[in-house]
């Protein structure tokens, strides 16, 4: 009835096993649990090399069981257990299968070969009993002695100082194949950092540890020794019980019969707690080996599944979602672009209209500016054939420079347009392009010879007759006061000089009449010019605009129909990837959280019996 508590939850630590599907921890937990019911103590005594070790488990059993002496080295690890005559063999496991571990499973065969007693230490020294090429060896041992009649059975392992080597000759030397583990350090100096560290890695996975230090008989202030070692183990926080004695002592009590040297070797003490784990295997230790390996378990099952949560929180962030979240950007910045490309098409067409206005307006205005200044001088009925050659083709230049400088500003807009493309990483520029009309001469109106007055010998006589008549009419009246008749040859000279006078001023009229003719009908026609390339320029502009407006429209659509695509296959791909994602984390989630119950119900074993394990007497 007392193994029921600690056997169910020993058997639920295997199902949890079976179920997480690691087989490795299964046979290791089946292997914990055919220790545990075994009734034998399996003691596991390491070290560091020359501390003792041999020594301490002769004196244990009272027997020179393990060889010792100046220059003898325990290689092979030496299992020491109940005989009913002395006896000895070297046991060695086959070489370990390919993918099975050396003595992970409980059913393989061992071959022993027998050793003769005066050949132990040759035996323990694996110079003999050992074959070349085959698994791990050991030493086995029987005495007949009452203790290890009891069901004690002692496992002297070969010397280390490195926590790796703790066990690593055979399975049978592992400290978790062990009841109890005696690590053994002699007086002569305190716990050294590897000893502290091999301390700290053993209870790790072993609940049940005893420091035994050795040699007191060697070192007087042995006690000091033994006090600081103890302070050392709780800096450390290694909460285990420190036991002092000497070997020699307990031999030499033993020979002779001597009660207070044997209690002086302080062996009592360590045997009574042996016979106090023997005892309560079934009981205090068990729960509290069951302990250790639900502790061990249940970190190596919650390790990966605490990895995979923290994975599967990392993609959640880098994979569907992010990959929807991207799409997401990339719908409102192609909503963005569209925005963007139509305020600069409207924006820059407007700009284009206005300059290209400005433009003509500039280059008619410098041809009315030379018309006057050609005009104030120059009579039309002179010039005028010369003049209009240079005005028809000043006014076709004007009409090219304007149209090739609207073919310009046309690209540049197309351009400044799909720049807002750029980020879709191809070229957006449409498939036409802008030329100069060839009939562009053509497409301008007809300029009209103006009526021009011309001054002829008839209007010249009569304006003569008008001038002459009044010079001559008013200077001959003058005359007659001085009694001389109307009509003389001074009042004729004088009316000859008004007539000439007349004809002159007259004719200047007639000539600014006609230079005012002439620069109205070229203004009238300059008008009529810029109003005609204005408008076909106009036309031109809404045209491009038209085509840029449908291209990029077009292409808009194209990236809209992709990008929402994109955006529609990340959203389904999303959704499934958190439904998955959260099935599985509630999963993983319910797997820790029965891990945690377990390993709290293994925790409740020794919630009352754990304390008294850490107390020991000291002497």
């Amino acid at each position: 009835m007392m193994a029921g508590i600690w056997l169910d939850v020993l058997d639920e630590i295997a199902r949890t096993c079976s179920a997480h599907g690691r087989g490795d921890l299964l046979q290791t937990v089946r292997q914990k649990r055919a220790q545990l019911l075994d009734p034998t103590l399996r003691v596991l005594v390491i070290g560091e090399p020359n501390q003792g070790k041999s020594q301490l488990i002769n004196a244990i059993i009272n027997a020179p069981a393990c060889p010792v002496g100046d220059g003898r080295t325990t290689v092979l690890p030496t299992v020491v257990q109940h005989a009913e005559a002395p006896s000895a063999a070297v046991a060695q496991a086959p070489p370990p299968a390919t993918g099975r571990p050396a003595g992970g499973a409980a059913t393989v065969t061992v071959e022993r070969t027998p050793v003769a007693l005066d050949q132990v230490a040759a035996g323990v020294a694996g110079v003999i009993g050992r074959r070349a090429g085959g698994g791990p060896a050991y030493v086995e041992i029987g005495v007949p002695r009452a203790l290890l009649g009891a069901g004690l059975v002692l496992v002297d392992t070969p010397g280390t100082d490195e926590v790796a080597g703790v066990g690593g000759a055979a399975p049978v030397a592992a400290p978790a194949r062990a009841d109890t583990v005696l690590l053994v350090s002699d007086s002569t100096r305190e716990l050294s950092v590897a000893e502290l560290n091999m301390l700290l890695h053993v209870m790790r996975a072993h609940p049940n540890v005893v420091v035994v230090q050795s040699k007191t008989d060697l070192v007087a202030d042995w006690r000091a020794v033994a006090e600081r070692n103890r302070q050392h183990l709780v800096e450390a926080g290694v909460p285990v019980a420190l036991i002092p004695v000497s070997a020699t002592l307990r031999l030499r009590a033993a020979a002779s019969g001597d009660r207070d040297l044997n209690a002086e070797s302080g062996f009592p003490a360590l045997i009574a707690r042996l016979q106090r784990d023997l005892a309560g295997k079934s009981d205090h230790l068990a729960r509290a080996s069951v302990q250790a390996v639900a502790r061990t378990v249940v970190e190596q099952l919650a390790a990966p599944l605490r990895a995979e949560l923290a994975t599967q929180e990392a993609e959640e962030q880098s994979g569907p979602i992010s990959r929807l979240h991207a799409a997401q950007r990339e719908v409102d910045e192609l909503r963005r672009c569209s925005t963007r490309w139509q305020n600069t098409l409207n924006d820059e067409i407007a700009d284009l209209l206005s300059d290209i206005e400005y433009d003509l307006r500039d280059r008619t205005r410098q041809i009315l500016r030379t018309v006057d200044e050609a005009f104030d001088t120059a009579d039309p009925l002179d010039a005028w054939d010369t003049f209009q050659d240079w005005l028809e083709r000043s006014l076709v230049e004007a009409a090219e420079a304007n149209h090739e400088w609207l073919i310009q500003r046309c690209d540049w807009i197309a351009r400044r347009v799909a720049a807002n493309f750029n980020r879709y990483g191809y070229d957006v520029l449409p498939p036409w392009s802008m030329s100069m009309p060839d009939d562009i001469a053509g497409r301008l109106p007809e300029l009209q010879r103006p009526t021009i007055d011309r001054f002829t010998t008839g209007q010249k006589l009569f304006t003569g007759m008008k001038g002459s008549y009044g010079g001559m009419l008013m200077f001959g009246l003058a005359t007659t006061l001085a009694g001389m008749p109307m009509i003389n040859p001074v009042s004729v000279g004088i009316g000859a000089l008004f007539g000439g006078k007349s004809i002159r001023d007259e004719s200047k009229q007639l000539l600014r009449r006609r230079q005012a003719t002439v620069k109205t009908a070229i203004q009238r026609h300059v008008d009529d010019f810029f109003v005609r390339i204005t408008r076909d320029c106009r036309d031109a502009v809404r045209q491009v605009q038209r085509m840029l407006r449908d291209h990029f429209t077009g292409l808009t659509e194209e990236l809209q129909e992709a990008i929402v695509q994109s955006f529609r296959s990340a959203k389904q791909e999303a959704d499934t990837d958190a439904s998955l994602r959260e099935q599985r984390q509630r999963e993983i989630r319910l797997k820790m959280t029965r891990l945690a119950a377990l390993y709290e119900q293994a925790q409740q074993l020794t919630a009352t019996r754990s304390a008294p394990l850490l107390l020991e007497p000291q002497t």
